[in-house]
């Protein structure tokens, strides 16, 4: 059965993840923390991976992490703009307390997960960002069968992923990390569609060998 091998990956730490705000669509950049994973992960991968392609959402957090590690592998890369993060329309630079105070039954409808519901302002439902990450994904898997790829991405997008792969609905409770750089892995096959082999490896996170400082 031919597989395509997928390393799904999130973006860089930015200074609204650390205060925890919602970014969605707007253009958030990494951090000195997000620029500084971003070099572990690409010097890490570099040593122990063969891509044949990364691809890239086109918000800035995500392309600075993946063009560090186009760098690092010389894998040729593409901006693929469906794999933004989720639009969280009004709701885009607030944290969840501010929601809860400004939108009480918006907030309760976000916190239960509504698959059908969208935040006001231009915001997508559950239902329609996960068919957007999905088609995008399975066209990405079916023109690199064979082969492995990167996707460098956000935290919507890897939570929706995991819960393909896992066979979990959108509404069932979060167990799953998604740390910023971490290393998600993916493999997809036209029979048996997305699976699960391994999630949330920051190894390289924790190996101060990979410092630009020590190398």
């Amino acid at each position: 059965m031919e597989v395509t091998r997928i390393l799904a990956i999130r973006h860089g730490e930015t200074a609204w993840n650390v205060g925890g705000r919602l970014q969605g669509h707007l253009d958030i950049p990494l951090n000195d923390t997000g620029r500084q994973q971003a070099q572990r992960l690409a010097r890490a991968l570099a040593g122990r991976e063969a891509l044949a392609a990364i691809y890239s959402s086109d918000l800035g957090r995500a392309l600075d992490t993946a063009q560090a590690l186009q760098s690092a592998t010389g894998a040729p890369l593409t901006v693929r703009p469906a794999l933004r993060e989720r639009s969280f329309g009004d709701f885009q630079g607030q944290t969840f307390e501010q929601l809860s105070q400004a939108w009480p039954e918006a907030a309760e409808r976000w916190r239960k997960r509504d698959p059908a519901w969208a935040p006001p302002g231009g915001g997508e439902s559950l239902l329609t960002f996960q068919e957007r990450v999905a088609q995008e994904v399975q066209a990405l898997a079916t023109q690199n069968i064979g082969n492995q790829i990167a996707i460098v991405t956000h935290g919507g997008v890897l939570d929706v992923l995991y819960r393909q792969a896992a066979r979990l609905g959108l509404q069932d409770a979060r167990t799953w990390q998604l740390t910023n750089t971490a290393v998600n892995r993916l493999l997809w096959s036209p029979e048996g569609g997305l699976g699960l082999v391994g999630w949330a490896d920051v190894s390289h996170l924790e190996d101060a060998s990979l410092d630009e400082s020590t190398t």
